[in-house]
């Protein structure tokens, strides 16, 4: 399956790999949710060449993940905020740090914390059971596959892509 596969599969996963599993998404992504704004910010702070994040910048527009706003107009200059969609995205975002932390430690402190903003205290993110509240993980669930998900599996195999 190629890279452009992907946006027409049947799984979610594929086809949220698809719109923002790119390292300079979820580069912009992370600086988003740490209060950039701003292109000149943006570029600065995660070292993509401009051509680059522009380029991502239009497809997160385009997804309706960012929106923009002008914040001068001699010359035109635009800000970006995430949207409903795209603030849905801070687990993942949270999660992969939550991951670095864990797996890729340097053995110095985390480079950020979190704070939960209603009881102050310092969190580490925790996936938990939407029915009974419990703390889940790999091992404590099951996945069910839906026909056309076994089906599209099915073809793919024997594939040289």
């Amino acid at each position: 399956m190629s890279r452009s596969d992907l946006a027409s599969t049947t799984c979610s996963v594929a086809r949220a790999i698809e719109r923002v599993g790119d390292p300079w998404t979820l580069m912009i992504l992370r600086e988003m949710f740490l209060g950039s704004r701003r292109f000149d910010d943006l570029q600065r702070k995660t070292g993509a060449s401009p051509h680059t994040l522009s380029q991502r910048l239009k497809q997160l527009c385009a997804d309706e993940i960012l929106v923009t706003r002008p914040y001068t107009t001699s010359p035109p200059r635009h800000e970006y905020f995430l949207t409903e969609k795209g603030l849905d995205l801070w687990p993942v975002i949270v999660m992969l740090r939550s991951w670095g932390e864990k797996w890729l430690e340097d053995g110095k402190s985390p480079a950020i914390g979190l704070t939960h903003k209603s009881c102050g205290g310092a969190m580490t993110p925790t996936l938990v059971c939407s029915t009974c509240g419990e703390p889940v993980g790999a091992r404590d669930s099951r996945v069910h596959l839906s026909e056309r998900m076994r089906l599209e599996r099915n073809e793919h195999r024997g594939s040289s892509h």
